[in-house]
């Protein structure tokens, strides 16, 4: 067995989810190829080739996937997918954007958001928001999958380098065109890779207060910042913050969930942290019902409280 896995990376460097993706191609036994699709993305290939499990790398570097739009990629995956017998993309916005027209194209079942290979064919994912766990068996010829990364560890980073050979760029089938990016910026570090994360909830009730009150506890941990959906959709902050079913899934070792109730939808994206910590003035709030620790007190005062604890004990 054969599998292509599509890299997530930002041209000079190799994102973490490729990493994590690799590790669960491994569990499907066989060789595992990394595909690095981009444009000046030589340094994302060689870190890719020095990724343990990895048996070779192909670099697929041209000006036409410069911005990784969907189609040429979805295109350049299907016209290399004769090789092998499973693709697979880590579960993040570029792969839920390509996979599924790779899919399309190849006329096969998708199986989307895996959370533990089981076999070359046997693979669990989450439905109904985590709430039941669905056991799938594929029969097609050629599997297509998105991965879970935080379900994951990192494949290891060697000293051995890979083969990396150059991949035979397809036609842009030009259905659509790159018009601009606009990235926000941040010292604090990304949310699906952070180690801590310190999240608010509705309850918080502005953005000025997401900065006065939860983002010195979150400096002062060197932790990035998550927010509930209600939180995003009232405006206190963007929704590249968001936690959840319909933003991101996480499991840091550390989650503190300041002020979120905790209703399902939030639960599915942070759920699998090592450690929970909540705090909330509301003794029966859902959130306590997952949480390792809870603290059952208005947050404006316990935050407060917790980041002069934490200045004081990294002083001593």
């Amino acid at each position: 067995m054969t599998i292509l896995v599509l890299a997530e990376h930002q041209d000079t460097q190799l994102d973490e989810a490729t990493a994590k993706a690799v590790s669960a191609a491994g569990r499907m036994g066989g060789d595992v190829h990394v595909l690095v699709a981009g444009s000046g993305c030589g340094a994302a290939a060689e870190a890719a080739a020095r990724l343990e499990g990895v048996a070779k790398v192909l670099l697929a570097d041209d000006p036409s996937l410069a911005n990784r739009l969907a189609e040429p990629v979805a295109a350049l995956v299907v016209s290399l997918a004769g090789g092998y017998d499973a693709l697979l993309a880590p579960s993040t916005t570029s792969g839920k954007n390509i996979m599924p027209r790779v899919a399309a194209l190849l006329d096969v079942m998708q199986i989307s958001d895996v959370i533990a290979v089981e076999g070359p064919d046997l693979f669990q994912r989450p439905i109904y928001a985590g709430n039941v766990i669905q056991t799938v068996r594929s029969t097609d010829a050629r599997k297509v999958l998105t991965v879970r990364v935080s379900s994951f560890p990192a494949a290891a980073v060697t000293a051995a380098t890979r083969p990396i050979e150059a991949a035979a760029i397809s036609a842009d089938p030009a259905r659509s065109s790159f018009v601009r990016s606009e990235l926000s910026g941040s010292e604090r570090p990304e949310l699906t890779g952070a180690r801590i994360v310190v999240s608010g909830g509705r309850a918080l009730a502005s953005a000025e207060n997401f900065e006065t009150v939860l983002a010195p506890l979150a400096d002062r941990l060197g932790a990035a910042i998550g927010a509930s959906r209600a939180a995003v959709d009232a405006g206190y902050v963007s929704n590249d913050l968001q936690v959840g079913q319909t933003g991101k899934i996480i499991a840091p070792d550390l989650y503190i969930a300041c002020g979120i109730s905790g209703a399902i939808q939030h639960l599915a994206g942070m759920k699998d942290s090592k450690v929970i910590v909540a705090i909330n003035k509301d003794p029966e709030a859902p959130i306590f019902q997952v949480a390792d620790y809870g603290l059952v007190a208005d947050l404006f005062e316990a935050v407060p409280e917790f980041h002069a604890t934490v200045a004081e004990k990294m002083r001593a």
